[in-house]
């Protein structure tokens, strides 16, 4: 999918169990970090389209994964293989920080 797709609670588990490698960024439309690095994740699912899946829950409607995954603030990104939690990053980062991350796991 090259664009992010957006996850409710309820579809969260199937959506992640069911793609080899997921990208869940946290967010909310109030966090001016989360704006700073949607363009970010929007050009990596583009660039990595077929090898990462994106995905992105608004924390405000959907507190079920924000408290199973202890998430404290946002954005935050969490990495799943396999339907396994592989990695875990809190708050903006540069581009290339971010993509170095993502590709570690592939």
């Amino acid at each position: 999918m090259a664009v992010p797709v957006q996850l409710t609670d309820a579809e969260f588990d199937g959506f992640v169990g069911s793609h080899p490698y997921v990208v869940v960024d946290f967010w909310a439309v109030w966090c001016g970090p989360c704006k700073a690095i949607e363009p970010i994740v929007k050009d990596l699912a583009v660039k990595y389209d077929g090898k990462v899946t994106f995905a992105k829950v608004d924390a405000d409607t959907n507190p079920t994964k924000i408290r199973q995954y202890g998430i404290m603030g946002i954005p935050t990104l969490l990495m799943f293989k396999n339907g396994v939690l592989i990695d875990t990053v809190v708050g903006a980062m540069a581009r290339s920080a971010l993509e170095a991350r993502i590709l570690k796991h592939m």
